[in-house]
């Protein structure tokens, strides 16, 4: 009974702040999970690291965009929380073990506000024509696809015929340089598990991890994007195979090694280790590391005396060459890019 409970506070929290004022029908499913012993009781049948909330909500609703559970299909189609609360209940009633994710929760978003004129800012100190794109941490892959991704800040988009629009809000009294990225001949990715999304089954994994009443027109327009583009995704280590990556890249063009909030998930070692990679991959041609890490995380970027911890993220760029190393602090972002400060001249 202990562990029903605090199963059942779980939901109940996840319900009542972390979904209020997101989505009405995860709140109201999240109590209903809460307030029922049949429905805990199935979840506990679950492997104890399958039980969070956000998993088993995004598995039920993977069931209903699978055509598995067409009632929850249809209380998700029309925003009925109260019919979803019930359809939920009697799914889990019915068939448990249809709830046990496979997979951990999904939730990509792209980061093209940021990566844009830092990838740019690459391209033009080198003074490259052509780039290869090799995304650390790529998870679905939308920054391989950073190119064609319109962009807006104060003025028009970057692209506007491009069927993925983002925006950032801009502080500071310099503008974001608006350089064109050259030709991308070569897309690839490293994560220890990549997202294909050019399987139906992965794509439909990740709207399920967003909530059924969501707008999801951004995450469809990202999943559309990213499919229809060639890239090359790695599964694996990332430091263990950046050379393998890096090697893939033609030799005309500049390899440009993006990372976005990723490297915080390694030890310092293996973070010194990347460093060294990218060095090592320097004999013969410059490599570009652009980096969006929190302060501190980023070996060799500058902090500009800003503090750990500090709520806010550095946008560095290093550029490697056989001879020496040049690093620098371009601008600081918040809230996961949506709002940035450029701080070098054009």
């Amino acid at each position: 009974m202990g562990r029903a409970r605090t199963l059942a506070e779980r939901y109940r929290r996840y319900g009542e702040v972390d979904m209020a004022g997101m989505s009405p029908v995860h709140e109201r499913v999240a109590i209903a999970l809460s307030e029922s012993p049949d429905a805990l009781r199935a979840i506990e049948t679950a492997p104890a690291r399958r039980r969070a909330p956000a998993l088993v909500l995004a598995a039920l609703h993977d069931l209903a965009l699978a055509g598995r559970a067409p009632a929850l299909a249809a209380a998700y189609a029309t925003n009925d929380d109260e019919a979803a609360a019930e359809a939920a209940l009697d799914t889990l009633r019915e068939t448990p073990d249809a709830v046990v994710a496979r997979r951990p929760v999904r939730t990509p978003i792209g980061h093209a506000p940021v990566l844009r004129p830092l990838v740019a800012e690459a391209a033009h100190r080198v003074g490259a024509t052509a780039i290869g794109l090799v995304d650390v941490g790529c998870d679905a892959g939308f920054d391989l696809t950073v190119d064609r991704v319109g962009v807006t800040y104060a003025a028009g988009s970057s692209d506007p015929a491009s069927p993925v629009q983002q925006w950032a809000s801009v502080v500071g009294d310099r503008p974001v340089p608006t350089r064109a990225i050259p030709d991308v001949v070569a897309r690839i990715g490293i994560d220890l598990d990549p997202v294909d999304v050019a399987d139906p089954d992965e794509a439909r994994w990740l709207r399920a991890c967003r909530p059924p009443d969501e707008d999801r027109t951004l995450l469809a327009a990202q999943i559309a994007l990213a499919a229809t583009t060639a890239r090359t995704l790695l599964r694996g280590d990332a430091v263990d195979l950046l050379p393998d990556a890096l090697d893939r890249v033609p030799g005309d063009a500049l390899p440009v090694v993006t990372t976005t909030w990723t490297l915080s998930a390694l030890p310092l070692e293996r973070r010194l280790r990347f460093l060294q990679c990218l060095d090592a991959a320097a004999t013969d041609r410059p490599v570009a590391w652009v980096s969006v890490e929190g302060v501190g995380v980023a070996p060799a970027v500058p902090t500009m005396g800003d503090r750990p911890a500090s709520g806010h993220s550095i946008l560095g760029l290093v550029i490697f060459t056989h001879a020496e190393t040049h690093a620098r602090a371009l601008g600081r972002c918040w809230s996961r890019g949506r709002l940035l400060s450029w701080l070098v001249d054009p």
